[in-house]
């Protein structure tokens, strides 16, 4: 008999369309049964429920977060207030990693990584949008609207106002193929593509002072997606050497083998950089570049 997986009717959103997402990835719960009610006497029955109850207990199987007083969070780092998705990620996350990314043949070291970086690019945010949440200060006024989030696209998938209901599980049954389908391209790209470019990185910094005596220039023999990294692991190094100097530049071959040089920004996400190349370099290729640079 099909194990069943208990969550809310009604309107539905984000959190618990991929929290039951995650759950069908497991062995225990791959041809589990959704259940999708308000009633306590039919939540009962279910072997897990999520979203709905006014019960947060892991041995319980029993992941709500409305309820007053419940202030989880993923750990001691983050401080958003966890949804059901983030609920059910903190505990079952890193096996349905393991379950999504097979071939990548993780070991434990790469499954805690990837399971802190998954929930700080994907969970947490719908977990914050999801318990309101702000990104930033309230007397910050955003420059422009963004609705074609995640969470908002799950939003859409529910009836108008003046539309007919019609079938609620079918709608809930495309929430969760989208927010599935989304979150197993994170954990496929992290697995396979941020994992390995990390080590790449990781190799450039520790060869920083065979490039440059200042240790502020980083060299790649191969391009990769190198700016989330390098801010990471370079922290990692500062908490054991705050007197480490900062990367400023890095250099890397391009697709097409010619050599480019990137200036570090302040933070990831940042057009600032951290020390800028001269305005006269900026634009210059090749021997024109050679000429200006010395």
């Amino acid at each position: 008999m099909p194990k069943l997986i208990g969550t809310h009717s009604g309107t539905f959103h984000c959190d618990e369309a991929l929290a039951c997402f995650m759950l069908r990835q497991l062995t225990e719960y791959s041809d589990a049964k959704i259940v999708r009610s308000r009633d306590p006497a039919v939540l009962e029955t279910c072997d897990i429920v999520v979203d709905v109850g006014g019960v947060y207990d892991h041995e319980a199987k029993r992941y709500d977060h409305h309820q007053r007083g419940f202030d989880e969070q993923f750990s001691a780092e983050f401080k958003t207030k966890l949804s059901s998705a983030g609920l059910i990620y903190k505990h079952y996350g890193q096996d349905v990693i393991r379950a999504i990314a097979k071939e990548a043949d993780l070991d434990s070291s790469a499954v805690d990584q990837l399971h802190k970086k998954l929930y700080e690019s994907v969970i947490e945010g719908v977990d914050g949008i999801d318990n309101g949440v702000s990104q930033y200060p309230s007397d910050i006024e955003p420059a422009y609207k963004e609705s074609t989030g995640l969470s908002a696209r799950v939003g859409r998938l529910n009836p108008w106002w003046n539309q007919p209901e019609g079938d609620m599980d079918e709608r809930f049954a495309q929430a969760m193929a989208l927010t599935g389908s989304e979150f197993t391209e994170r954990v496929r790209y992290y697995a396979l593509s941020w994992l390995p470019g990390r080590k790449i990185v990781e190799q450039g910094y520790t060869g920083r002072f065979d490039i440059d005596q200042s240790g502020q220039i980083v060299l790649f023999d191969t391009f990769c997606p190198w700016k989330d990294h390098i801010t990471t692991i370079e922290d990692e190094a500062l908490e054991k050497n705050p007197e480490l100097a900062k990367i400023v530049y890095v250099l890397y071959p391009d697709t097409s083998g010619a050599w480019r040089v990137q200036a570090v920004p302040e933070k990831p996400g940042s057009f600032v950089s951290r020390h800028p190349l001269p305005e006269s370099w900026r634009g210059i290729r090749d021997e024109a570049l050679s000429e200006r640079s010395g």
